[in-house]
């Protein structure tokens, strides 16, 4: 078993691996807040493959509960889901005192921080993440929120669980293409802070027939550690947890111009990463050699590192609406070194040229 601690003074909490917790979770809760009621929040792919074991396990704990299931889909992030999801709480009669349990990937996890954020203006919830991509990243730090037609989570709060159980098992009915998509995150966490955690996944690939459940384990505690002290230091990202959305404003941009259905988060981020590490390479910020390695292991995980072919005033006008933009600029996360990176204030003009000139995208 790994816990770990995010170190938030008052609203600490612990992140816990191990195998086979999903039915041990009542337990866990139990100890952590004395809520007569839980609601298991969850979606119509999760729901009939894990709730039974989970709501076993709250009842055993001596929970009643109750289950709203959302549908599928990065496309369902939307504040017309999180009003039903109010909804079906309320008719639950969950109060103050209750608890949201999120139970499924990152738009799960993200929409039911969101409600427990702003249901009753804030109650309690924890996170049982079951895929690759929420189990190393999205479960951990308290990043709530929903999608506009704008743009990537422009709506939103930072909303901390209360507990994070990790159960590595769950993993066992995810696609090829989901463990992928979660395997973007693993790469752009060591890219970004840990050279030997990328010499590790260079030599030990989480997708490779001969992984076993010990690689599993590895991989997610030590992306948990990560993103662990990073929060730990910058709750609300005004400096280093900046750095964790490395290839994610091109990522966002790409799943805004392509509605959020053609591809997963992860090879959308993965995309991302490829284009500012060739960026970075081009620029002269980093070394070509490190600029390959990251493009290999990344098209070695299966993963894209191709744009998809809009030109790059799109891009541009996708990226502007990005939260993270001031004015006509926005701040970008580029590669020095494998194990470290930096910001930069981009502007609108200079991020064209970049599009055109250095990615070879049409000007429109």
């Amino acid at each position: 078993m790994d816990k770990i601690t995010v170190d938030l003074d008052s609203r600490s909490y612990d992140i816990i691996i191990d195998a086979h917790l999903l039915d041990a979770a009542g337990t866990a809760v139990r100890k952590l807040h004395p809520a007569q009621s839980a609601a298991i929040v969850t979606n119509t792919t999760v729901g009939p493959l894990y709730t039974g074991r989970l709501e076993a396990a709250l009842h055993r704990a001596g929970f009643k509960t109750a289950i709203i299931e959302l549908p599928d889909g990065e496309q369902f992030k939307t504040l017309a889901h999180v009003e039903y999801l109010y909804s079906r709480m309320i008719e639950a009669g969950l109060d103050r005192q209750s608890m949201l349990i999120a139970l499924g990937g990152g738009v799960i996890g993200d929409m039911t921080g969101f409600a427990a954020a702003t249901f009753m203006r804030g109650i309690a919830f924890m996170q049982i993440p079951t895929t690759l991509l929420a189990q190393v990243d999205s479960s951990v730090g308290g990043k709530t929120g929903v999608n506009l037609p704008e743009g990537k989570n422009l709506v939103g709060a930072f909303h901390q669980p209360r507990l994070v159980l990790i159960d590595p098992t769950v993993l066992g009915t995810l696609p090829l293409r989901e463990l992928q998509s979660g395997t973007a995150e693993v790469i752009k966490t060591a890219t970004i802070a840990d050279a030997s955690f990328f010499h590790y996944l260079e030599n030990n690939n989480p997708l490779t027939a001969s992984s076993s459940a010990a690689v599993f384990q590895q991989v997610i505690a030590t992306c948990c550690r990560i993103k662990a002290t990073i929060t730990s230091q910058d709750e609300t990202e005004q400096g280093i947890r900046a750095f964790l959305n490395f290839g994610h404003t091109i990522g966002h941009a790409i799943e805004t111009l392509t509605g959020y259905a053609a591809y997963t988060h992860g090879e959308a981020v993965a995309m991302g990463m490829a284009a500012m590490t060739q960026l970075s390479s081009r620029l002269g910020y980093c070394a070509s050699y490190d600029a390959e390695r990251v493009l290999r292991i990344i098209h070695n995980s299966g993963l894209p590192t191709d744009l998809p072919s809009f030109d790059a005033p799109s891009y541009v006008h996708a990226v502007l609406k990005d939260k993270k933009k001031a004015a006509e600029s926005v701040k970008m996360v580029f590669l020095k070194k494998i194990g470290e990176v930096f910001l930069m204030e981009v502007t609108a003009g200079r991020l064209l040229e970049l599009f055109h000139k250095e990615l070879g995208l049409k000007k429109g």
